[in-house]
């Protein structure tokens, strides 16, 4: 079960001017589960996004990227997002590439658009061929089923090993206007966003120019879904993408200096931080939510590094999992994390509220019992402080369980 994770009611969801969302159970992979989305989106809205750095990443993520490109140049909306489970369509070559442009087209006949202002999304087992004649006998269906109430649903198709489907929204004024926030995520393992696998899907009805969207895309995507790890592996697949609907009615937003435009920016944050945290919580037999705070480097990326390699140690984790306080495991993985000029004598470590360490070495006062204590608890906080400058850095894990293994054994099966 997913770590003190509830799940957001379909009815707590708010619609998106602009945005339709239709499902369908296309038997992409098993026959009798929804694995089909699409996205409906008005004539003037606008997206940005930002994909995984894997080299072998995946036929959609090119297909994407291409045509991200070729719309902004044609200054044509994109006017769908498409999105499978069950099948990534990645390691697959040139025959994916073709599967994904047939999917493109596919949808430009049926909404009478161009096949650039599609973009295709899939997720699942890679290195296998994505069966393309299911998904396009699978677009009718879920056109015709397009609602705008349909964020749960669509949350609920895009899931692989996810055991709760990912959904939040909030609502902020901006200028005397109320803006709406919605997003959706997957993700439970191959979680180590470069940009989880992670797939996740953010729209507003906000007036926001293209410009703006991609800057925000990067800086949303930097303090939340490339903040998380379960297991260290980045995806194939993984895709951040934002929309913004121009229904809201507000004065277009160019930049993100005003006070206005930094509201709109903590809120659409918000759903960011939520979706990406859902992913730890759900992670691939997850017991424990591990917060790792890392202050006291000379620089952000210091401080990313030491809190990923305690992150992705299997001792580490597999400590948490067993509740067991082997601190010395923290450490470790901090002086291995690669700063080749860190002096072990300026670094302490706390386990929430408890001194562990001081000055490289165990903390006088600290009592086993106190770091049983914390261990035992279902949320935890990690602070190293490494004595070398003012940079401070976040990210957010779990442990590692039995579970994580048997998930993965027989995640083809």
């Amino acid at each position: 079960m997913p770590v003190n994770f509830i799940e957001t009611p379909a009815s707590q969801l708010l619609s998106i001017p602009g945005v339709r969302i239709g499902v369908a159970q296309a038997g992409i992979r098993k026959a009798d589960r929804k694995d089909l989305t699409v996205f409906l989106l008005d004539e003037g809205s606008v997206v940005a996004a930002v994909f995984t750095q894997n080299k072998f990443c995946a036929a959609p993520v090119q297909v994407c990227r291409e045509h991200l490109g070729q719309s902004r140049r044609a200054q044509q909306s994109i006017r769908a997002l498409v999105i499978n489970t069950g099948n990534a369509n990645a390691g697959t070559g040139q025959l994916g590439l073709d599967h994904a442009q047939q999917t493109c087209q596919a949808v430009a006949e049926r909404l009478h658009i161009d096949a650039e202002q599609v973009l295709p999304f899939s997720t699942g087992v890679i290195m296998e061929s994505l069966p393309v004649d299911k998904l396009i006998s699978g677009l009718d269906p879920a056109i015709s089923n397009a609602s705008p109430l349909h964020w749960s649903q669509a949350a609920q198709a895009i899931m692989t090993t996810d055991t709760v489907a990912k959904a939040f929204s909030v609502a902020v004024d901006v200028g005397g206007n109320r803006i709406s926030v919605t997003g959706i995520s997957k993700g439970a393992g191959m979680i180590r966003p470069n940009m989880a696998t992670m797939l996740g899907f953010i729209a507003t009805d906000a007036c926001i120019s293209s410009d703006a969207l991609q800057v925000l895309a990067k800086e949303v995507a930097d303090a939340s879904f490339n903040r998380i790890t379960v297991d260290g592996d980045t995806s194939t697949n993984d895709s951040l993408t934002l929309v913004a609907t121009h229904k809201a009615g507000n004065a277009v937003i160019n930049s993100w200096d005003s006070a206005e435009a930094s509201a709109l920016k903590s809120a659409l944050l918000e759903v960011a931080q939520y979706l990406a945290k859902a992913i730890v919580r759900d992670g691939e037999g997850a017991t424990k939510f591990i917060t790792l705070e890392v202050s006291g480097g000379k620089t952000s990326q210091e401080c990313l590094a030491v809190a990923y390699s305690i992150a992705h140690s299997p001792l580490v984790k597999t400590a948490f999992f067993a509740s067991d306080p082997n601190l010395g495991r923290i450490l470790a993985a901090v002086g291995y994390a690669g700063i080749a000029d860190l002096d072990p004598t300026l670094v302490d470590m706390y386990l929430d509220e408890v001194h562990v360490a001081t000055s490289g070495a165990r903390h006088p006062a600290y009592q086993e019992k106190e770091g049983q204590r914390v261990m035992q608890q279902s949320e935890i906080t990690i602070k190293v402080l490494l004595g070398r400058g003012a940079a401070v850095q976040t990210i957010w894990t779990c442990d590692l369980s039995h579970d994580y293994v048997t998930i993965n054994a027989d995640y083809r099966s």
